[in-house]
């Protein structure tokens, strides 16, 4: 069934969207040819460091591993690599020459070298990644190459204190440059509220983004003084950072297979639709973004939505179609703190447990993430078998009827604009 958004993609904001997305697109595209002919038809300048930087910019893109979805997708060692040569100005005391056009086809060229066995294998790095690699490093590199260049600066900066402040200050330029752009691409996809994907990636920037920048840096200072045999060397501290985030990915990655194995005991145990839980996070993390959530918030959102029904295990004769939001208050209350209770024995964060435990109160007694989950529940549960909502407009106007006392006139509007951008499905399809 059609829900609210049909026809959504014929709206304004979509195609506002999908022109930001070709103009990135094109703009990366354009700046790749002119790379790429200008070095076809003049030749490499420096050939050695060419080949060098590229094959460490390969390399580092062979070693990048997956993530789960809706998460970047790291390869630490070739973002460095690729900054590196942008922010080249000596080699062994010798100017470099290899230039911004250079700079840029190496690093397609090496970036799409290095992604080919990902490809391959079907899990290849998308065209929004290349592309902000692209015109990320053409930044670093137009702002760096031509002011280097120049004799009076380069006599002025040398290698000394004042070359590492100049790295340094490119370096903050080159990474707002590509939280901005990462932050308009998923605005273009998704039409989340930008300030909270830029907060997103700003605090990344904090994590592997400020080892991958400082490496950048360490590797251009140490070419300029030490020639190509530096590569190797400045790269182990960022090889050991990728191996650590590795292992960290792969402990988030069982930690949410872990709760969503629990959340899914409701369903095989027969109290809740199969796929209730799943839809009702995927919505909930969608509506939070909607309303400025961002990071540890959208996770506990996401948590506490996939064990919204967890108390429902308690419960001696099951709930129709574990339809909860039809119940009394009563009842709803009394199933949500032996949710909370149970949520508490399972190791999760305190505040999962709390949004579990006050689902069911008045909305303005209950914090956000509590709000969300309760309007998308009773959005899933109304549209269900059980809800007699007549669809999902039926189910969004009995929502809207509840906006004086059960949920937040905020959250289900916001609610009924992802629905209307074709958001996560729910209902009874599963």
């Amino acid at each position: 069934m059609p829900g609210p958004g049909a026809g959504a993609e014929k709206r304004p904001g979509h195609i506002g969207s999908t022109a930001v997305l070709v103009g990135v697109y094109g703009t990366a595209a354009a700046v790749t040819v002119a790379g790429l002919g200008r070095t076809l038809w003049q030749g490499l300048n420096e050939p050695r460091a060419a080949l060098a930087f590229g094959a460490l910019i390969a390399i580092g893109e062979l070693a990048r591993w997956g993530a789960p979805p809706g998460e970047r997708e790291p390869a630490p060692l070739g973002a460095a690599g690729a900054l590196a040569y942008a922010l080249l100005g000596e080699n062994a005391g010798h100017p470099a020459t290899h230039g911004v056009l250079q700079t840029v086809a190496v690093v397609a060229a090496a970036g799409l070298a290095g992604a080919v066995p990902h490809v391959v294998r079907g899990r290849g790095p998308g065209l929004g990644h290349m592309a902000r690699r692209i015109l990320t490093v053409g930044f670093a590199a137009v702002c760096f190459q031509p002011l280097y260049s120049a004799a009076d600066l380069r006599e002025r900066f040398g290698t000394g204190p004042g070359y590492a402040v100049l790295l340094l200050l490119l370096l903050v330029l080159t990474a707002l440059c590509d939280a901005v752009l990462a932050a308009l691409m998923v605005r273009a996809r998704t039409r989340h509220p930008f300030g909270p994907l830029l907060r997103d990636e700003l605090r990344a920037l904090l994590h592997i983004g400020s080892a991958v920048c400082a490496t950048g840096a360490v590797i251009a200072l140490g070419v300029a003084v030490a020639g190509l045999w530096a590569l190797p060397v400045f790269c182990v501290p960022l090889l050991l950072t990728q191996l650590s985030f590795r292992r960290y990915a792969a402990v988030r990655t069982t930690y949410r297979q872990t709760i969503a194995s629990l959340a899914r005991a409701t369903e095989i145990a027969g109290y809740t639709p199969h796929g209730h839980a799943r839809r009702v996070a995927e919505l909930s993390r969608a509506v939070g973004r909607e309303l400025g959530l961002s990071g540890p918030e959208l996770t506990v959102l996401e948590y506490a939505a996939l064990m919204h029904d967890i108390g429902q295990l308690s419960l001696v004769d099951p709930v129709p179609e574990g339809a909860t939001a039809l119940l009394p208050v009563a009842e709803q209350r009394r199933i949500a703190l032996l949710g909370g209770a149970v949520v508490r024995q399972t190791g999760v964060p305190a505040a999962v447990a709390v949004v579990v435990e006050r689902q069911a109160d008045p909305y303005r007694e209950q914090p956000l993430p509590a709000r969300i989950v309760r309007a998308v529940n009773a959005y899933d549960d109304l549209t269900g078998e059980c809800g007699n909502a007549s669809g999902p407009l039926g189910a969004l106007e009995r929502l809207r009827l509840g906006t004086a006392y059960d949920y937040q006139p905020e959250v289900v509007e916001s609610l009924a604009r992802v629905l209307s951008r074709g958001g996560p499905a729910a209902g009874g399809a599963g």
